[in-house]
């Protein structure tokens, strides 16, 4: 039997080197060129059969043991964000206004490791491992374009593994719960169309921006009155544009917003109850309206079977003490798809510090030394599903 934690530690060197070289190129969503070629290239060098140009650059490596078994896919994102840098690191970012500032450079980094590491133990598996990297997870989603292109197909995915870098549970922990995780999240654009006209004389208009107030208090009201207060839920307006001039009333609003919630149901009813609060406000104060509701991400919901494998295989990596049960997180993620498709479970390594640095921010940076846990997690996972 393999001491698949030695070779972890044989390899830490090069989870970091990976990941510092990644971080210097972040692309953001659908132009992770660089990235996607960097990724086929070390797949190539370790022998692996390579898929390139998925939903753009989405890239496959595939791992045959020529044995029968399941299959198993361990997914990892590419793209960064549209943020300047500001952490002052010797590696930092060479792309004017990219950065990866939610970790996937970490992400991409412990997946190309553990397909080096368990490929040296191929002889201790059965069936195969799909090594997936897909474009942009920040929007607008690569995993459903790279399952509607086959990724999940010859051989058929049984299990999918993902794994988020994160700052809500302590560095050196691992965060694994049963069931759902993160939520489904949604977008939602209102254009008011009342009647301008002269501030002096509100008796001849529909002031649009006042309706828009309205609509955006009754918004509120949908998760604090309509809805079942042990379910969560969420409704923002992020945006709300009205007016030119002091002076005038404004005959249009536009409003935009987000929904979240964990519910299947809910998550399909959110159109109809946005629309029916926005129709009764607007009808009520003489003003018409548009309204576009567009899904997002499903809510990630893990397997109950998946999530206790992943438990088991964290504690031996970490120690029983340091698998943790984190949060929910009204937070979306595409790797939903893989798991509505497929039994599997998206898991958090932890990598919060004292002075926590959350996600997306441009000082956003994690211990590197944790990397080495999310690589022999993942190979451990894969041990226990194949071995």
């Amino acid at each position: 039997m393999v001491d698949i934690h030695q070779l972890v530690v044989e390899h830490k060197e090069l989870v970091i080197r990976i990941r510092r070289d990644l971080h210097r190129i972040p692309e953001t969503a659908y132009t992770e060129k660089k990235t996607s070629a960097y990724v086929a290239e070390h797949l190539r060098r370790e022998g692996l059969e390579v898929q390139t140009g998925i939903a753009t650059y989405g890239v496959v490596g595939l791992l045959n043991t020529g044995r029968p078994g399941p299959t198993l896919l361990l997914r990892a994102d590419m793209d960064a964000l549209p943020v300047t840098e500001d952490t002052g690191l010797p590696f930092a970012s060479t792309h004017d206004g990219a950065m990866h500032a939610c970790g996937h450079d970490a992400h991409v980094a412990m997946v190309l490791v553990a397909a080096t590491v368990l490929n040296r133990v191929k002889d201790e598996l059965n069936g195969t491992i799909k090594f997936l990297f897909q474009p942009a997870e920040e929007g607008p989603g690569g995993a459903k374009p790279m399952i509607d292109e086959g990724v999940l197909e010859n051989p058929q995915v049984d299990y999918s593994i993902g794994c988020h870098v994160w700052p809500q549970i302590p560095e050196g922990t691992i965060g694994v719960r049963s069931g759902p995780f993160m939520a489904a999240m949604d977008r939602f654009d209102i254009k008011i169309i009342g009647r301008s006209g002269h501030g002096a004389m509100p008796h001849f208009c529909v002031d649009a921006l006042e309706v828009g107030t309205q609509v955006v208090s009754a918004l509120q009201r949908i998760s604090s009155r309509h809805m079942n207060p042990l379910e969560p839920a969420v409704v923002t307006v992020g945006m709300f544009h009205a007016g030119t001039a002091f002076n005038i009333i404004p005959g249009e609003a536009q409003l935009t917003g987000t929904t979240r919630t964990f519910n299947l149901d809910i998550w399909n009813s959110w159109a109809e109850r946005l629309e029916t609060v926005v129709r009764g406000v607007c009808e009520s104060m003489g003003a018409d309206f548009e309204m576009k509701f567009s899904k997002g991400y499903p809510p990630t919901i893990n397997d109950d079977m998946m999530a206790e494998v992943v438990r088991r295989c964290a504690q031996k990596v970490a120690g029983e003490d340091k698998v943790v049960v984190p949060e929910q997180s009204m937070g979306g993620e595409d790797m939903s798809y893989f798991l509505q498709q497929s039994k599997g479970c998206f898991y958090a390594l932890g990598v919060g510090r004292q002075e926590f640095t959350p996600l997306h921010s441009n000082r956003f940076d994690l211990d590197e030394n944790v990397l080495a846990l999310g690589v022999e997690t993942h190979c451990r996972i894969a041990l226990d599903l194949l071995g």
